[in-house]
């Protein structure tokens, strides 16, 4: 980085979206509402699609009737994972993140030890409400390689095309910011 320049910062970490709002509570709202649209699909359009389909006659040639039955197939599926996801999502305890360590919603600065540049980065859900500059998922190679860590520690990451050695520098966790919002865990 060069003598003088500032660390421009990303934003507030991506737990807290505008007004406050707490982005675990966020994600289960955007889940549910494709919850409610697929389930509608599944229970009152697809429904229909199939008793039209079937009122066209002979079933073994119907392309209307075989896509009726794909979709439904499909929203099924789907409506599994999502209310897997969203079991996933009531089921986290905010006292297993780590107030000291990286974790989810973590605000990370580090250090890349090579060029001595600082870099950003906010650990989010893979399904997160909006991606920002900065913002990384948990299971990505930087995610992966930050997790755990606290300020002082080095991260190898190992990339396809080379390995970066970054060092963390600054950390603030998502308990740092439930306290400035006013909020108890």
């Amino acid at each position: 980085m060069p003598a003088g320049a500032r660390l421009q910062p990303v934003g507030r970490c991506p737990f807290f979206v505008s007004g406050g709002r707490h982005m675990i509570e966020e994600l289960k709202k955007k889940l549910g509402e494709e919850v409610e649209k697929l389930q509608h699909e599944l229970n009152v359009t697809l429904p229909n699609e199939i008793r039209k389909a079937v009122e066209l006659g002979d079933l073994r040639e119907n392309s209307e009737y075989k896509a009726a039955l794909e979709r439904q197939q499909f929203v099924q599926a789907r409506l599994g994972q999502l209310r897997q996801r969203l079991s996933k999502l009531s089921s986290i305890d905010m006292a297993q993140i780590p107030a000291d360590k990286v974790g989810l919603g973590s605000r990370v600065v580090v250090r890349d030890e090579k060029t001595r540049e600082k870099e950003v980065y906010h650990l989010v859900f893979g399904d997160a409400v909006e991606f920002e500059e900065g913002h990384v998922t948990m299971a990505s190679p930087i995610g992966r390689a930050l997790l755990g860590k606290a300020v002082g520690e080095e991260v190898v990451l190992r990339l396809p095309t080379m390995t970066r050695r970054l060092k963390v520098v600054e950390l603030q966790t998502i308990h740092d910011d439930i306290k400035v919002e006013g909020l108890k865990v």
